[in-house]
């Protein structure tokens, strides 16, 4: 009996294994253009979306998935949930976009 209460204690504490670390992506907005244009992530990965002119602008996902307004010279931090390739753009200056590739 108490070899058995071993495995399964074994095995309890095998299933509450700690998750690789996430990782933490920089995206800048300055001078209306986004950099990069271009982000390979994983689910659980912090955005910080830095922004580094003078107005607002805005992390718009076409499909919907997030709206992150950014105001002038701040940082703003949002974890990604949902796999999938994901295009967005600034809501005030739409020829501001990129792609964020999130990997499950």
């Amino acid at each position: 009996m108490l070899p058995r209460r071993i495995l399964l204690t074994a095995l309890a504490l095998g299933a509450m294994a700690v998750p690789a670390h996430a990782a933490t992506i920089q995206v800048v907005m300055e001078n209306l253009v986004v950099s990069p244009a271009e982000v390979s992530a994983k689910v659980g990965d912090t955005i910080e979306w830095i922004n580094k002119d003078m107005f607002v602008h805005t992390a718009t996902a076409r499909n919907g998935d997030f709206d992150i307004t950014m105001p002038p010279k701040k940082t703003v931090t949002s974890v990604l949930n949902k796999a999938g390739m994901v295009e967005y753009y600034c809501r005030y200056h739409p020829n501001m976009k990129a792609v964020l590739k999130i990997a499950p």
